[in-house]
């Protein structure tokens, strides 16, 4: 899973700082992420089951994070592996995508050596300790500039593989050094213009230049405030590592290895023959099984980029030889995948909670009707586009049905134990990541069976290379949105809107259309990290619930994961089974028109979300 609705993650090429050197930095990420969600499990264990809390565990899994969210940053540079929107580079010939892929890496280059120079010098500057371990920060902030030393460091080996030209491999991180150099020198010289204007035309450009988003918000802050001098640049990495300081966004990691685990163990293919028994005899019925699959799958992963790559290699080939068009089954499949992100857990919930300081508890519980609405309006879509096929099996007897209940009811119940947990005080929302993994874990290797000590270890990695690409942006996205939030941009879209808006209803209808518009150009993380700031203080000042909001606008977004020109879940699956992405694109307009159905409802009729989330909320 690239990020979860975020993107596209450049081509990799296999090559890292040095084969050993990038083995053990992989190793130790791996270990630190594990060792958080450890941590996290022994905090529930002693605070529900001892009766005890103890004071550091929170703090070390926060620190532990942060360590394994940048050394893999690092890394993923050099495997360019970080999410870029990729625009026009596919169509140059083969000498222009050269140059071009040097002019990405200078752009990285640059980035790395802000990380590594301007992170040192905070790091230098900080001197306060950590209330629960006593530690001093320099150690929490010195994440930054080793990210930017991997990063440079794996560059010039990266391309040095590739071209065995040392010269060459050395250009682009001599040209990052150079130019940050440069700009340091001459940037008090340059006019001290609004700070948001420079950030958004700086990024936003170099985002159209296919340079990865994370990067190119680096530069985009470091232009924005090198005019204001040292004190300013500080800002670059004291925000990027405070931003994942935050025991909400473990729930990331934390859920994602739970999926990656469930995947590894065999549990995907499990519901699929669920729900194949449950629904397959229908007509149009291993479309009907798709979207039960991915209800179902949902309520495990919480990632949409993840469910859409896994469920294509299932059942999309399947459909394919029962006589269903191959774009049909992949929008029908990106479609479903949206569920992943409106059905609990969700990672768009989970980073859309830490930004606006709302309960994930509440956002799970609130989502479910929505959740629910949604996959009932994509059966009613496969009924009437599909329903007038043959059936694609014989009814299921009851011994099959319930043989196939029997092995998938370890993971149906995995959303009911993270939900009842958290509704009922056993443990966080965070927390509940934790147990979940801890819960993929004990299914896997004991009960199914399935998990041996090296797939376990290929789950663990594979968590990390998701994580790092979802969390690295929402750190680089912090300097990003701090920048906006002091030249007072959400201030001026605020009463922009309010001018335009006279009622709460008007103000989500005019926000909804900007939200999908906003949804057909950028990806949900990048969107949110952005917007969240700016939306949330203007929609409590309209009485609008934040967890209200909070649902519309993740169902926003995930629509927007399927329209062009990104619409990166109908390029996922387009790519896994091999189908031009233009027919995947025609196939989802019935889809996308139920999708704008339940948003509709969703938005105007409060009760769906907010109602539930007081009757049964935490």
């Amino acid at each position: 899973m690239p990020s979860d609705v975020a993107g596209t993650a450049a081509p990799a090429t296999g090559v890292a700082p040095a084969p050993w050197l990038a083995r053990a930095l992989d190793a130790l990420a791996v270990v630190l992420l594990l060792a958080a969600a450890g941590v996290a499990l022994l905090q529930v264990v002693f605070r529900y089951g001892l009766d005890n809390s103890l004071p550091w565990p929170e703090e070390f899994a926060q620190w532990m994070f942060v360590w394994a969210v940048f050394v893999g940053a690092g890394l993923a540079a050099a495997r360019r592996g970080h999410i870029v929107v990729g625009t026009f580079s596919s169509r140059l010939s083969a000498a222009a995508q050269g140059r071009h892929r040097t002019f990405v890496d200078g752009c990285v280059a640059l980035a790395a050596t802000i990380l590594l120079g301007e992170g040192a010098s905070f790091v230098a500057k900080t001197t306060y300790v950590s209330p629960g371990l006593g530690w001093s920060f320099k150690f929490l902030y010195a994440a930054v500039p080793a990210c930017g030393l991997i990063t440079l460091a794996g560059l010039a080996h990266a391309r040095w593989r590739e071209s065995g030209v040392l010269v060459a491999a050395l250009a682009p991180v001599a040209a990052g050094v150079a130019s940050w150099a440069l700009l340091a020198a001459a940037g008090p010289a340059f006019p001290a213009t609004a700070a948001s204007a420079s950030l958004m035309v700086v990024a936003l450009a170099l985002i159209a230049l296919e340079v990865p988003i994370a990067h190119a918000f680096v530069i985009g802050t470091f232009v924005a405030f090198v005019p204001q001098g040292e004190l300013m640049l500080v800002t670059v990495p004291q925000n990027m590592g405070t931003a994942l300081n935050s025991f909400t966004l473990l729930a990331i990691p934390f859920f994602i290895l739970a999926a990656s685990l469930m995947n590894h163990a065999g549990i995907t293919r499990r519901l699929v023959d669920l729900a194949s028994a449950l629904f397959g005899h229908l007509r149009g019925g291993l479309a009907h099984v798709n979207v039960a699959t991915n209800t179902m799958m949902a309520g495990v992963s919480g990632s949409s980029m993840a469910d859409a790559a896994a469920i294509a290699k299932i059942l999309v080939p399947e459909m394919t030889r029962r006589g269903y068009a191959p774009a049909f089954g992949c929008a029908l499949t990106s479609a479903s995948a949206t569920l992943a992100n409106l059905i609990p857990p969700s990672l768009g919930l989970i980073i859309y909670g830490a930004l606006a300081s709302a309960s994930v508890g509440a956002l799970f519980v609130a989502t479910i009707v929505p959740g629910l609405m949604t996959a009932a309006a994509l059966a009613l879509v496969v009924h009437l586009v599909a329903g007038r096929r043959q059936r694609d099996r014989e009814r299921a007897g009851s011994a099959e049905r319930l043989a196939a209940l029997r092995v998938a009811i370890p993971a149906l119940l995995l959303p009911i134990v993270i939900v009842g947990g958290v509704r009922f005080g056993v443990f966080t929302a965070t927390e509940s990541g934790a147990v979940a993994a801890a819960y993929a874990l004990a299914c896997g290797a004991l009960l199914y069976r399935a998990l041996s000590v090296r797939s376990f270890a290929l789950a663990a990695r594979e968590a990390l290379h998701d994580t790092v690409a979802v969390a690295f942006i929402i750190a680089a996205a912090s300097p990003f949105a701090w920048t906006l939030t002091v030249d007072q941009a959400p201030q001026r879209v605020a009463a922009a809107l309010g001018a335009l808006a006279s009622s709460p209803v008007a103000l989500l209808l005019l926000i909804n259309a900007f939200l999908l518009v906003v949804g057909l150009f950028m990806e949900m993380i990048a969107a949110m990290v952005i917007l969240v700031p700016i939306l949330v203080p203007m929609v409590k000042t309209a009485g609008i619930d934040p967890v209200h909001f909070g649902i519309v606008l993740v169902l926003n977004l995930v629509i927007g994961a399927l329209t062009p020109p990104l619409g990166m879940l109908a390029f996922t699956t387009s790519r896994v089974v091999g189908t031009p992405v233009t027919h995947v694109f025609r196939a989802l307009l019935p889809f996308l028109l139920a999708l704008l159905g339940v948003l509709l409802a969703v938005s105007y009729v409060p009760a769906l979300t907010v109602g539930v989330a007081r009757w049964l909320g935490p």
